[in-house]
């Protein structure tokens, strides 16, 4: 069973979540930040990941602590189910379109975290959400997760669709890399025996 539960407890956050990479998408998220929330719930649906998510953050200084660990937690339970990585795809892109935004993500679940981040956003907030977050939860997600995570805005105008359309690509890339491959499903995806 492809499954993980994690939880993350510091003086700023406490979170708990739970993730089956082997689901229908379905997800329970509330992290008192209702953009994010939006985010994430897209994240699960399109990725197929099931995805439950509690978070409770020093929201009164602002939203910084809360997306950030919860890119930690959700990296940390991703790495934790898919294991040694056998028999899974490993690659994974999407050019998303999303009204005015084009948004590119490629992936690869190699064990070598590096974020490439190649969006900008024409507003500093969405709602009273810190436009800047999304990077920061993308930077939590791929260094915690092991990810190679490339992600570039090819267009847009409308932030809230830019960043919607990012969360969207890279969940549609994640879904193609933790597929299991019908022709190599006891082997690691690598020369090198391991990722």
């Amino acid at each position: 069973m492809r499954q993980a539960t994690i939880t993350r407890k510091t003086a700023e956050t406490d979170i708990s979540l739970t993730v089956d990479l082997d689901g229908t998408g379905n997800y329970d998220v509330k992290t008192g930040v209702g953009f994010f929330d939006h985010m994430l719930d897209q994240l699960a649906r399109h990725s197929l990941v099931d995805l439950t998510l509690r978070a409770e953050g020093d929201l009164h200084i602002d939203d910084h602590h809360t997306v950030e660990d919860c890119g930690i937690a959700i990296g940390q339970a991703l790495a934790k189910a898919v294991g040694d990585k056998k028999g899974i795809l490993r690659y994974g892109a999407c050019l998303l379109p999303m009204d005015d935004a084009l948004v590119r993500a490629a992936l690869d679940l190699s064990g070598r975290p590096f974020l490439v981040w190649n969006v900008d956003f024409p507003t500093q907030k969405i709602g009273t959400f810190d436009t800047e977050l999304v990077r920061e939860f993308f930077q939590a997600l791929a260094t915690h997760g092991g990810i190679t995570l490339h992600v570039d805005c090819l267009h847009g105008v409308n932030s809230h669709h830019i960043a919607e359309a990012a969360f969207k690509a890279v969940a549609r890339a994640l879904r193609d890399a933790l597929e299991t491959d019908p022709r190599k499903a006891d082997a690691i995806p690598s020369t090198k025996g391991m990722l």
